[in-house]
């Protein structure tokens, strides 16, 4: 049973915004000659790696609700310009959206046991799946969701 990391999405106010700012990141890196992978740097390697990297997701809480979620690709240690050990979070691009649910802030990452994590938001989903996000997060607050 994949074991999944949950962390806060600092800048973004939506999805979309963390949608273009990805495409924007794999352009420039394109660009760049560089690999088009995406990953979020962490100051430390989640100690439970092995059940991260069983088919885990982090999950990313985006004004006050977890609101998505992408695929953990792998873990690798790295050092910075500075000198200080990191880890990169190789996450897949695509965002999957998930049924919002209200997350308290946070520092770091926390982990997330797969039976507590929120389900997908998939077309299966009907006209919920179809709902603007504003209006999904706005029917959550109000304990309609």
């Amino acid at each position: 049973m994949p074991l999944h990391l949950i962390k806060l999405c600092v800048g973004a106010d939506s999805i979309r915004d963390m949608e273009e700012w990805i495409a924007l990141t794999l352009a420039q890196k394109r660009a760049a000659g560089r690999p088009p992978e995406q990953f979020h740097t962490t100051r430390s390697l989640p100690k439970r790696a092995e059940e991260v990297l069983d088919g885990g997701s982090l999950y990313w809480v985006i004004k006050g609700q977890i609101a998505a979620r992408q695929l953990v690709r792998a873990l690798r240690p790295v050092t910075d310009a500075a000198g200080i050990a990191r880890c990169h979070i190789v996450l897949e691009p695509t965002l999957v959206q998930v049924m919002p649910r209200p997350q308290r802030p946070f520092q770091g990452w926390r982990y997330l046991a797969d039976h507590e994590a929120p389900e997908d938001l998939t077309e299966g989903a009907g006209a919920l799946a179809e709902m603007p996000e504003e209006l999904r997060r706005e029917l959550r607050e109000l304990g309609l969701l």
